[in-house]
């Protein structure tokens, strides 16, 4: 079991104490503590690489250093993988030496205050640098932050050369051209149709297993404590011929996992280009050839069926039915499904302009269990949102007992400028019964996981070798269909290898085993029950 926390929310010492999973090992009940992860607000962040300097190999025609860090969250990530691409075409090679850069950048986001702090850190840093060693360096900043705080980076503070918003990365060679004339530079408009199906993103930080492919960018859902609409714009997808160039691309180079990614995916709608809002207005044909969710899932499962299929993040007023089917119908699309609730109480969900209500969403967890028997189920929740009262948070805590989540991802509400809540309501909840409710939450979701984890002791999961376990080199570990990490004595198994592990054992956040056999999805030899 896995408990993700908000780093500036982490329990206290004090509260950390009744933070005890409980696993059955052996017919024995154990006690684990658990493992502390941190997560942003719609992706999980990934602590482990944020803000490391990514590196592809080199082209031996390019003299130019590009130093790029990436903050947050997985969209993030796969956009700075399209940042060096367009660059490579301009001569840059990527460089993990900040001292020898002659191009910087930091890809940031703007979810949390955190991370907003991290990125003013990393540029004073930049800027020290600079000063000291490398005086025809250039700054610059992409991203989320990039459109509310351009003035004060170029105008007021004069500590970049240039910002770029997250649908201008095209435009990256003309501003380039700007700054090397000692000119600063800045695109922060935001795009109608800009997808960059047409980039083809190097992997800048991949294990060579599993990647991300974006599908959509940009969302139309106002929720009142998001700021993603302002920062990445109205929704649009991408044309789906060009997503499966790009998995096939992936398949033929060994990747065995991809990640459909997008702020909300279940609204992916191709119609020819163009925003989803626009879609009542296309031509009848446009209409009858378009492609949604549910039938590009279908493409994307036919085209690599040895390929493991996931998508991140679904919105529960979008998942349609026939996505639920399309999950169920193919063997590679995973038993995995994040729903986002946020809030068990119907006033609440009102007050964050959630498109759904708890009844609704209760429902739609029914047919989700009913379509996909055995399905993994997580959350969002926010604790402590405006006028939140005990008898909401009550009622989030019976909605989780109602669904009994796998893991949970679960933060206290702040406020963040420029969302609809920061302008109209009062942060009026005390910082101290936030974090009493939201010990409450954790402690409830950790007692569900626990079950859930211990519920697959003496099965037998599928499990893609992702990489070496960190506590023995003597074993591999992975990750089952439904997330969770998995590890096993290596064998003559290896990375990228799907296999069968029957689960022997298992810790608070990890299902420990013996690998018996390849999967029927790959393998010279099949598994067979």
């Amino acid at each position: 079991m896995v408990v993700r926390f908000r780093e500036s929310e982490k329990p206290t010492p004090t509260s950390t104490r009744n933070l005890l999973p409980l696993c059955h090992i052996n017919g024995k009940k154990t006690i684990f503590a658990a493992r502390i992860q941190i997560v942003k607000m719609e992706k999980i962040i990934d602590e482990n690489i944020q803000g490391t300097a990514m590196k592809v190999a080199p082209m031996e025609q390019n003299k130019r250093k590009l130093f790029i860090e990436s903050y947050g969250c997985q969209m993030n990530f796969a956009d700075s993988e399209v940042v060096a691409s367009i660059l490579a075409t301009q001569g840059f090679n990527t460089t993990q030496n900040l001292e020898e850069a002659d191009l910087v950048l930091v890809n940031t986001c703007s979810i949390r205050d955190k991370a907003e702090q991290t990125v003013r850190k990393r540029l004073e840093k930049y800027n020290a640098v600079k000063a000291s060693h490398n005086p025809n360096m250039k700054v610059g900043v992409l991203g989320c932050m990039a459109e509310r705080l351009k003035s004060k980076f170029l105008e007021e503070e004069k500590i970049v050369d240039m910002v770029v918003g997250p649908d201008a990365y095209k435009d990256l060679p003309n501003l380039i051209a700007e700054i090397d004339e000692g000119r600063d530079a800045v695109n922060v408009l935001l795009s109608r149709d800009e997808t960059y199906g047409d980039v083809a993103p190097v992997r800048l930080q991949s294990n060579g297993v599993s990647a991300f492919v974006s599908i959509t960018r940009g969302c139309d859902n106002m929720c009142t404590f998001c700021v993603v609409p302002f920062t990445r714009g109205r929704e649009r997808s991408r044309d789906p011929y060009s997503i499966l160039e790009e998995i096939n691309d992936l398949a033929s180079k060994g990747f065995k996992e991809v990640t459909l990614l997008g702020q909300n995916v279940d609204s992916y709608l191709w119609y020819g280009g163009g925003l989803k809002k626009d879609f009542k207005k296309a031509s009848k044909m446009a209409k009858a050839t378009a492609v949604d969710f549910a039938q590009l899932l279908h493409k994307v499962a036919n085209a690599q069926p040895g390929m493991r299929v996931r998508f991140s993040t679904s919105n529960p007023q979008d998942i349609s039915d026939d996505v639920l089917h399309a999950m169920a119908a193919h063997r590679n699309i995973c038993d995995y499904i994040h729903l986002p609730v946020q809030s068990g109480s119907d006033r609440i969900l009102k007050e964050m302009n959630r498109l759904h209500t708890r009844q609704e969403y209760m429902d739609l967890i029914d047919r989700v269990k009913a379509i996909i028997p055995g399905v993994a189920i997580s959350q969002d929740m926010i604790t402590g949102f405006p006028t939140e009262t005990e008898e909401d948070h009550e009622d989030t805590l019976s909605l989780m007992r109602y669904v009994g989540y796998d893991f949970g991802f679960m933060f206290a509400y702040s406020e963040r400028p420029g969302t609809l809540a920061a302008r109209k309501m009062e942060d009026d909840v005390p910082a101290e019964i936030k974090q009493r409710r939201l010990v409450e939450i954790i402690n409830l979701q950790q007692e569900h996981s626990a079950m859930r984890t211990a519920a697959n002791l003496n099965n037998i999961v599928e499990v893609l070798i992702e990489k070496e376990s960190k506590k023995s080199t003597d074993q591999w570990a992975g990750k089952t269909s439904h997330m969770l990490t998995t590890v096993f004595p290596k064998g003559d198994y290896k990375v990228g290898d799907m296999v069968m592990v029957r689960v022997d054992d298992c810790t608070g956040a990890t299902l420990i085993g013996e690998a018996i056999g390849y999967s029927d999805m790959e393998g010279p030899v099949r598994y067979k029950a």
